[in-house]
């Protein structure tokens, strides 16, 4: 009996043993699974590249003096009330139905644009003024609305309606042709340096400060050298079209492209890491004790509030890719745009509405990147900015006046071997596309296939379990090993479901 009993305490023991051994393997097991789990999920997951959380929190200046921060929304609507007040009851009517037009649809633009800056919300920018960036979004809503109108007319009538603005409109330009002689140096002429000096004029200033300008709203030099590359084989393509665009070669790659825009984007990137480099640290402008103090601040309001670094990543993912081809394509059409309105409404070149269209639509375009930003970037955002959907919906329309009062210029054809490069371009572009983000597929990492995988004894394992303390079958404790048939069917178990199952019967195998 004793050798007995000596016999079924080492049985018992190694039972034990065995049984610790195997918790300790399956725990090992759950906790590599889980390692390897949070690892493709880190792979997987694009990190952003800004804090936004802490971006949400900022919706204020604090240190700003509260008066200039209100809404003052009562005193606002009194003030238009007491206008109208004056125009209907006060004033002395004029008979003259041009000159009550003009001031009819400017009080009706003013009292929408105050309106906005009033009740309109807040966009991402606080300085200098949330005020200034309602003002800008609701005047992109009037300017939408203005083209919708003129999509509407006939080209004569549009033409007519900038009368209103200015006599001397609506009246035919002729097209500047840029090209022709395109030596550098002419000799035969009295003064050999004539053709450069004829090119150099006020649009190189306006070049260079724009280019400036979209480096800084892009913030990312690399995107704005592609737009300025992209332009000139535009101009090059198009100049069949447009006069204009016929230039020489080196006014394309040497004044256009590397003095004007190259210059413009160096003097970005240098602002950009100032920008970036900067201390960002605001008082109260009643908080400063001196003079010099209190200018410094005040020059500082209309500097950024803070700074984030647009990382656009545009090969990290197929989203981003599209995006950022949607949003070069997008800033092409609205600088082919400026070109084509003003040959389609016969706006002169150096006309006041075109700087200040060009002016709105940077500020537009600051706003709708920054929204793009925050919703390529931001996991938590998902819906297109306010800002985004205007601006979207002006560069269309625009495009759509182009096309409608432009049609017999914007169907002149494509010569042949232009045509032929565009096309072997898209080709390549898509090409490239389907190779980067179908063929290579970037971060992406198969699902595990749920494989019918039991971790206890390999050979007749048993289908059904007498249960653990305290937990009873289906088919009660007594259930037997006849219905091995059935055990293909649980295969479709969750994983879950599964591992608990095997857990169970490699607790009975021991």
């Amino acid at each position: 009996m004793e050798v007995v009993d000596g016999a079924m305490q080492a049985v018992d023991g190694a039972i034990d043993n065995a049984k610790n051994a195997m918790d300790n393997a399956i725990h090992r097991i759950k906790k590599e699974v889980k390692l390897q789990k949070m690892k493709s999920d880190s792979m997987c997951r694009l990190k952003t590249a800004h804090n936004w959380q802490e971006v949400k929190e900022k919706v204020e200046d604090p240190d700003a003096p509260s008066y200039f921060w209100r809404a003052h929304t009562v005193t606002v609507l009194l003030v238009l009330i007491c206008c109208l007040v004056y125009t209907a009851l006060i004033e002395n009517p004029v008979e003259d139905s041009t000159y009550n037009a003009k001031r009819g649809f400017v009080a009706a633009l003013f009292f929408w644009v105050t309106l906005g800056m009033t009740i309109m919300p807040d966009g991402p920018f606080l300085r200098p003024h949330p005020a200034l960036w309602r003002f800008t979004f609701a005047f992109g809503v009037f300017y939408e609305l203005l083209l919708i109108y003129i999509l509407f007319q006939t080209p004569v009538d549009a033409r007519k309606l900038l009368k209103y603005i200015d006599g001397d409109l609506g009246e035919p330009i002729p097209e500047k042709d840029y090209g022709g002689n395109c030596r550098l140096y002419d000799g035969d002429n009295e003064d050999p340096w004539h053709n450069i000096k004829d090119k150099v004029d006020i649009f190189m200033v306006a070049h260079l400060a724009g280019y400036w300008c979209k480096t800084i709203i892009f913030r990312d030099w690399w995107l704005t050298t592609v737009i300025s590359i992209m332009f000139e084989f535009l101009e090059y393509s198009l100049e069949h079209q447009l006069p204009n665009f016929s230039e020489c070669w080196w006014d394309h790659w040497i004044l256009d492209v590397v003095i004007c825009n190259g210059g413009g984007t160096i003097l970005g990137v240098y602002t950009l890491r100032w920008l970036s480099m900067k201390t960002y640290y605001w008082r109260g402008l009643y908080e400063i004790p001196t003079y010099r103090g209190k200018i410094k601040r005040f020059f500082g309001q209309f500097s950024p509030h803070g700074w984030i670094e647009f990382t656009w990543n545009p090969l990290s993912s197929y989203e981003r890719w599209i995006a950022i081809v949607c949003i070069t394509i997008g800033f092409l059409i609205t600088e082919l745009n400026t070109f084509y309105l003003k040959f389609v409404l016969w706006i002169p070149p150096n006309h006041i509405l075109n700087p200040v269209r060009l002016l709105f639509i940077l500020l537009w375009g600051a706003v709708s990147l920054r929204e793009t930003f925050q919703l390529l970037d931001d996991p938590n955002c998902d819906k297109l900015g306010r800002q985004s959907w205007v601006m979207i919906a002006i560069v269309v329309t625009e495009l759509l006046i182009c096309i409608k009062f432009g049609w017999s210029t914007i169907t002149k054809p494509l010569p042949r071997h232009i045509a032929l490069w565009w096309v072997l371009g898209a080709g390549l572009l898509l090409l490239y596309t389907v190779v980067k983000f179908y063929l290579l597929k970037p971060y992406y990492i198969p699902r595990p296939e749920k494989e019918n995988i039991r971790m206890g004894s390999p050979i007749n394992t048993p289908t059904k379990h007498k249960g653990l303390p305290g937990e009873v079958g289906e088919d009660g404790p007594d259930a037997g090993e006849d219905n091995s048939e059935q055990a293909g069917d649980k295969n479709s178990l969750s994983q879950a479901g599964l591992f608990t199952n095997q857990l169970r019967e490699d607790k009975k195998d021991l």
